[in-house]
C-alpha cells in the first residue's frame, strides 16, 4: 500500500489513507470510517465510468444484491454511495494477500493447497448463486486469501442476477476479464453459475502449472480460444500434478456447461474428496478435451488480468473432440478463407457506409443514446469522453453540448465529448444539529432544510442521550454542507434497546447520580460502601449492575462508595535497612515516615538498621496509612556487660612479675566488645579466670 497525497474524506465518513490497488473498472483504498471508527476498502469507480447514468443504476441495483451476500468466503458489502459525481462501495477491510499476488511469476501451489483454497472458492461462488448472483469475473484477482488460509471472494462489481439479461455495457461487448472468461461469456450468451465453475477452473489450472490455459496477444484472441481452443492436460505443463487433480480441473473447463460441474457446490465436494483422499467423481471421464492438438503458449496478453469490455464473438461455439481427417479437409478449409475474406470485406463497407464525417447534433440526447449513435457511426468508445455542468435549460443527464461542436468536421480517430447537464445549481445545504431530539422531531427538522432522514438503530458510535426514540448521534455531522436531498442517519436507541451502564468512578455521588439519570437510569437513593485501594473515600467506586453492563433505559443502578483503603498486613520491618523497609512498607500500599531512634537502643553494627516500628509485625492497617520507622543512626556509649553465651571457656591466667599484670580482656555480651581491667597492687600474683 503507498500512502494517498490527497486525503479526500467522502460523504462525509470514508477518509481515504492509502491506495491498494488499480483495477480494470475502480481504485481501491485502504480508508477509515470515521463515524465507527474502523478500517474499510474503498472501492471508486473510474470517471468515465461514473458518467454514464445507465451503468450508475445498474451498479447500484448490483452492489445492494452483493450486500445481501453474508457468507464467511465473501467479502461483505457495507456501504454504497455517491460523492460529487464519484461512485464508490465500502467493503471489509481484508488483511492478507490475494492469489494474484501468490502466483506472480508463474509460481504454482501444490494439488492440496490448489484443492484446499478452491474449495472456498466454490463455497462462497455456491452461495451466491444459491442467491440468483453469478459472479462472472472469477479470477486471482477477486481472491483473497488472509493470514490463517482463509478465503474471501470480493468484487461482484459486474456481477449479475441469473434472470437478468443485463450486460452493463454497450451491444456487442461484455464485460470481464478475457484470460478468465466461459465460452458462453465470451459470446455474449446467457451465463448461470456454470459459467462461475469454468472460471474457477482456469485459476485452478494457473495454481498449478503457473499459467492460464489460454493466453494470447489481445483480449479477442484468448477469448476465441475459449470458444474455439482445446486445453493442455495440466499433466503435460507440470507432471507432479495429480491424474485426480486434472480431472477434476478438466471437467470444470468443458466447453458445454452441460458437461462441466452443475453446480459450485458438486465441485467443491470432489475437491474436499481429493483432500481427503477419496476417488473424485470427475475421474470417470468428461470435461475438457485431452490430446496432442491442444493449443499451446503464446505471447501474454498485457492487459489480462483487467476486467474490461471485450468484443463478443459471432458464430456457434463448437466442442472440441477428437476427430478422424478428412479427406475434403483442404477443400473445406479454402471455403472457410473464402467466407472469412468476404466477411472482412462486408465488415470494411459497412464500416464505410457508417463513417463519421460531420459531428451531428446530439443535444437533448441521454449520454447512453449519444454514445450509441456516435459508436454506430464508427466512433471508438475509447475516443468518446463526457463532462458535466450545471444547466437550467436542459434536464438533469441529457446533452447540452459537445466538443466539437455539431456541423465540425470530424473523423473515426476524433475525440468527441458529451457535455452532460446536473441540472439546475442548488446550493448547498447546512446539516442542522438534531442530537438529543426525539426522532419525531428530528426528522421534521431535516426534512425542513431538504435532507433526507435515516433512522438506524444503533449504540455503539455514540455516547449521549440513550434514551428511547432520542436521537445519540447523527452523520453527517451538524454544520456540515451537503446537497439538498443528501441523506442524514440518525442513531437512536429504539423502544427496549439496551446500552452499557457509562463509568462514574471517582465522581461524587451527586454528579454520577447526575450522569446516570441524563441517560435514562434510575438511581436507589442510598449508596452502598465498600473499601477501596485507589478511590477516596465517600466517592464513587462502583455500581451495581457493573459499569458496561448492557441494561434497557430505566433500569434502577446502586451506586458503590468507596468507605476508604481496605485493611492491610503490616510486615515485620525491624532488623531490616533502613532503605529496605521503605520499599517494603510501599510495595504494601503504606507510606513510611523515618526518624532516627535514640542512640541508646543502638550499637555500632546497628547503623542504617530499623529498631522500631509505629505499628507491629501482622497488625492490620489501612491501606495508604502511614507507618513511622525508627533508624540506628549513631551508637551509644559501651560498657564491661560481662560476659554472655560463651561457655566452657579456660581461665586466663596473669603474668606474675614486678610489673603486674595489665591488659587483661575480659568478653562482654554476645556483640564481643572488649573492656581493661588494670590490678590495684603491680607485686602481686593475679589469676582471672573468665567463666564461660
Amino acid at each position: 500500500m503507498e500512502p494517498v497525497d490527497d486525503a479526500r474524506l467522502y460523504s462525509h465518513r470514508y477518509q481515504v489513507t492509502h491506495l491498494i490497488a488499480r483495477g480494470g473498472m475502480a481504485m481501491v483504498y485502504r480508508a477509515q470510517d470515521l463515524l465507527l471508527n474502523r478500517p474499510v476498502a474503498l472501492k471508486i469507480l473510474y470517471p468515465e465510468l461514473s458518467a454514464d447514468p445507465l451503468f450508475v443504476e445498474r451498479f447500484r441495483r448490483e452492489a445492494q444484491a452483493a450486500a445481501k451476500l453474508s457468507h464467511p468466503n465473501i467479502v461483505p458489502v457495507f456501504d454504497w454511495g455517491e460523492d460529487e459525481g464519484t461512485y464508490f462501495i465500502v467493503m471489509e477491510l481484508v488483511e492478507g494477500r490475494s492469489l494474484a499476488e501468490v502466483l506472480r511469476d508463474g509460481h504454482v501451489l501444490t494439488a492440496s493447497r490448489t484443492a484446499q483454497l478452491s474449495a472456498q472458492v466454490a463455497a462462497a461462488l455456491n452461495y451466491a448463486h444459491r442467491n440468483a448472483m453469478v459472479h462472472r469475473d472469477v479470477k486471482p484477482g477477486n481472491i483473497l486469501i488472509t493470514a490463517d488460509a482463509q478465503v474471501k471472494v470480493t468484487d461482484f462489481g459486474i456481477a449479475q442476477a441469473m434472470s437478468s439479461e443485463d450486460h452493463l455495457t454497450e451491444d456487442g461487448l461484455v464485460m470481464g476479464t478475457a484470460t478468465y472468461f466461459s465460452p458462453e461469456q465470451a459470446e455474449g450468451a446467457a451465463v448461470d453459475g456454470r459459467s462461475d465453475v469454468y472460471a474457477l477452473g482456469v485459476v485452478m489450472y494457473e495454481m498449478l502449472v503457473g499459467r492460464p490455459p489460454f493466453v494470447g496477444e489481445t483480449p479477442l484472441e484468448v477469448s476465441t480460444q475459449h470458444v474455439h481452443g482445446t486445453v493442455t492436460p495440466p499433466t503435460q505443463v507440470n507432471p507432479t500434478v495429480p491424474r485426480d487433480v486434472e480431472a477434476i480441473v478438466m471437467k470444470a473447463l468443458a466447453k458445454s456447461p452441460a458437461q462441466r460441474y452443475a453446480t459450485a457446490d458438486e465441485l467443491r465436494a470432489d475437491l474436499l474428496r481429493f483432500v481427503d483422499g477419496q476417488p473424485v467423481h470427475a475421474a470417470g471421464g468428461g470435461g475438457a478435451f485431452f490430446g496432442n492438438d491442444s493449443t499451446q503458449m503464446v505471447k501474454t496478453v498485457a492487459a489480462g488480468e483487467r476486467t474490461q469490455a471485450v468484443p463478443v464473438l459471432s458464430g456457434p461455439r463448437q466442442n472440441v473432440k477428437r476427430r478422424r481427417r478428412s479427406p475434403n479437409r483442404g477443400l473445406l478449409i479454402g471455403v472457410a478463407l473464402v467466407v472469412v475474406i468476404a466477411g472482412v470485406v462486408a465488415y470494411f463497407v459497412t464500416s464505410s457506409q457508417h463513417s463519421l464525417s460531420v459531428m451531428p447534433d446530439l443535444r437533448g440526447e441521454t449520454a447512453a443514446a449519444a454514445t450509441a449513435a456516435l459508436t454506430q457511426d464508427g466512433i471508438s468508445l475509447a475516443n468518446i469522453a463526457t463532462s458535466r455542468v450545471n444547466s437550467s435549460a436542459v434536464a438533469k443527464g441529457l446533452v447540452v453540448s459537445t466538443k466539437p461542436a455539431k456541423g465540425s468536421k470530424v473523423t473515426s480517430s476524433t475525440t468527441i465529448t458529451l457535455v452532460i447537464s446536473l441540472g439546475v445549481a442548488i446550493p448547498p445545504v447546512t446539516v442542522p444539529d438534531v442530537t438529543k431530539m426525539s426522532l419525531t422531531n428530528a426528522e421534521a427538522a431535516l426534512s425542513a432544510k431538504h435532507l433526507v432522514p435515516v433512522p438506524q438503530s444503533a449504540t455503539a458510535s455514540c455516547t449521549a442521550t440513550p434514551a428511547p426514540n432520542v436521537v445519540m448521534c447523527q452523520s453527517p455531522l451538524p454544520g456540515q454542507s451537503v446537497k439538498p436531498q443528501s441523506q442524514v442517519i440518525l442513531y437512536y436507541l429504539p423502544p427496549g434497546g439496551k446500552f452499557p451502564v457509562p463509568t462514574v468512578s471517582g465522581d461524587s455521588t451527586i454528579t454520577a447520580t447526575a450522569t446516570l439519570t441524563s441517560q435514562g437510569l434510575s438511581v436507589k437513593p442510598v449508596p452502598s460502601t465498600k473499601c477501596s485501594n485507589t478511590v477516596a473515600a465517600g466517592l464513587v467506586q462502583g455500581t451495581v449492575p457493573a459499569v458496561g453492563t448492557q441494561v434497557t433505559s430505566g433500569t434502577s443502578i446502586q451506586l458503590v462508595t468507596s468507605s476508604g483503603g481496605c485493611p492491610t498486613v503490616v510486615p515485620q520491618l525491624t532488623g531490616r535497612l533502613r532503605n529496605t523497609a521503605a520499599t517494603l512498607l510501599s510495595n504494601y500500599g503504606f507510606v513510611a515516615v523515618e526518624n532516627p531512634a535514640p542512640p541508646s537502643l543502638c550499637t555500632a553494627a546497628q547503623i542504617n538498621e530499623v529498631v522500631t516500628q509505629s505499628v507491629s509485625k501482622g497488625q492490620l492497617a489501612p491501606y495508604g496509612s502511614t507507618i513511622t520507622l525508627e533508624y540506628c543512626q549513631t551508637a551509644g556509649p559501651t560498657g564491661l556487660t560481662g560476659v554472655t553465651g560463651v561457655t566452657g571457656t579456660t581461665g586466663v591466667t596473669g603474668v606474675t612479675g614486678t610489673t603486674g599484670v595489665s591488659g587483661v580482656t575480659g568478653v562482654t555480651g554476645a556483640t564481643g566488645t572488649t573492656t581493661t581491667t588494670t590490678p590495684t597492687t603491680p607485686t602481686t600474683t593475679t589469676t582471672t579466670t573468665l567463666v564461660g
